[in-house]
């Protein structure tokens, strides 16, 4: 165990760079002027989400444009996640624009593309159709509107409204329980991805994941010119997750929809399943929506939402994610400045370390991984040694392809962790990754010595360490192949 003493050290120093845990901050109306998005920057954001189910492509790559700048003035690569829409599942529009719905009443959705009344609506998706059965629940509007399928055919569905409401036009579809025959990208989505890869963007957001193969296409499509975040929003993908984690390069819990299509009480618990799914498996993992919701509207959030975005940053989640707080909201700043207070403050208790790393103990270690292999035994070996050698104050990870750093990450160290890279696709890959600081050389390093002497370098730069601290280094051995951590060594700042 970890003492008080070291642990408050540690993070004290850190917390004058950056957090443990990042900060995702969606942006949009509220937050695409250029001195608007550097102040989120400022604050405490280091990803930001272009958001492909709004806006347009020339406000997206206006957005990609302003972040590249704002990281070459405030000397930090800022990461991009472009979120694609996936399918949207809507009924047609009515006469007059809404109508209200009894609980009780009857109710047929059909592929009819009249305007819809108090007896029927369209629903131009066969993909539902095809998958109907008796009893089937149906939600609309986000849930508040539920309906079960009494009688059903290949082009309409009589059912019964079992919680009524107002619904209005083209208001969103939920079919909860059932895999659906969609493909995860639609035609928008394939346009939107192609441009999103040529504007440069670090990471894609696939929504509407619901098997391995959804991930397994869209790498076929992206290669390596973007990692993929795959969010987690459809039940299904949860008898899956494991591959889906696997396949992925990170992982989105979209609390949002997961609540529409899942009993609200199961939310909380997926949503801890999933973060510690990701840490087992190195790959970092984003918690999202409704995190300060009330500020939108409001300049300081609930109690509740700060105990929620507290509990995130407990579970150990890589980052933590602003939507309409930023997007939309009047308080975009604030929302981020917020956050980033509460994740310090959560950061900065002597038993951070130990709660996040509760499952990562020796004992549990070994009994869930068994043997090592040569890399894994490196990085343990680090974190090991951060938490028990007075004086060292950081781990640094020289990386080619960003899985050294990953796999430091991954073990939750006790030290912020300083991942050197000479490629700048890596570097800013990096901005999601839980305690990665980034930074760049302009050549591939080739001797311990180059190392030593860079490392040092940067540490100091970053402000993390001081003349006298003791340094972990770990890398690779020969320097040029890839994903080959075999070698850790501790050097003294000078």
């Amino acid at each position: 165990m970890i003492s008080g003493s070291l642990s408050s050290i540690s993070r004290d120093k850190f917390s004058k760079i950056d957090c443990f845990t990042k900060i995702v901050s969606t942006l949009g109306p509220a937050s695409s002027d250029k001195e608007v998005i550097k102040d989120l920057a400022l604050a405490g954001a280091d990803v930001f989400r272009l958001n492909f189910s709004h806006g347009d492509i020339c406000s997206h790559e206006r957005n990609v444009k302003y972040i590249r700048e704002i990281s070459q003035e405030i000397g930090k690569d800022l990461g991009i996640l472009a979120d694609m829409q996936g399918p949207k599942l809507r009924i047609g529009s009515f006469k007059g624009g809404s109508i209200f719905l009894s609980s009780g009443s009857k109710f047929r959705l059909d592929m009819k593309e009249e305007e819809g009344d108090t007896s029927r609506v369209n629903l131009p998706h066969k993909e539902i159709f095809s998958v109907m059965y008796k009893g089937m629940p149906l939600l609309l509007n986000d849930g508040k509107i539920r309906l079960k399928v009494l009688e059903y055919g290949s082009d309409y569905a009589d059912v019964e409204v079992e919680v009524g409401g107002e619904l209005s036009d083209h208001k969103g579809v939920n079919v909860p329980g059932v895999s659906l025959p969609l493909s995860s990208l639609t035609e928008k989505d394939l346009k939107d991805l192609e441009l999103a890869l040529d504007f440069g963007v670090d990471w894609i957001g696939l929504s509407f994941v619901q098997r391995p193969e959804d991930v397994e296409q869209a790498r076929l499509i992206i290669k390596d010119r973007a990692w993929i975040i795959s969010k987690i929003e459809k039940p299904s993908a949860i008898d899956s997750l494991e591959k889906i984690i696997e396949l992925s390069d990170g992982i989105m819990v979209a609390r949002g929809d997961l609540g529409v299509e899942l009993p609200i009480e199961q939310v909380p618990v997926l949503q801890k399943k999933i973060v510690y799914s990701c840490r087992q498996a190195g790959k970092p993992v984003i918690v999202a929506t409704q995190m300060l919701e009330s500020m939108i509207n409001n300049p300081t959030p609930t109690r509740a939402e700060a105990s929620d975005v507290a509990t995130a940053v407990l579970d150990g989640a890589d980052a933590v994610m602003l939507s309409g707080e930023t997007a939309v909201g009047k308080y975009p700043v604030e929302a981020v400045r917020t956050m980033d207070k509460v994740i310090r403050n959560v950061e900065s208790i002597p038993m951070y370390n130990d709660i996040i790393s509760l499952y990562q103990g020796k004992d549990a270690f070994f009994e869930k991984r068994g043997l090592l292999k040569i890399e894994e035994a490196i990085t343990f070996s680090a974190r090991e040694v951060s938490r028990n050698l007075p004086g060292a104050s950081a781990i640094v990870t020289y990386t080619e392809s960003g899985s050294t750093s990953l796999r430091a990450a991954k073990e939750r160290p006790c030290l912020p962790i300083l991942s050197i890279t000479p490629y700048l696709k890596v570097s800013r890959r990096m901005s999601l990754v839980w305690g990665v600081i980034s930074r760049r050389v302009e050549d591939p390093l080739h001797t311990f010595d180059d190392i030593g002497k860079t490392a040092i370098k940067s540490v100091k730069e970053a402000g993390i360490s001081r003349e006298g601290d003791k340094i972990i280094i770990t890398a690779g051995i020969p320097f040029s192949h890839k994903g080959n951590t075999n070698t850790l060594y501790i050097t003294v700042v000078d």
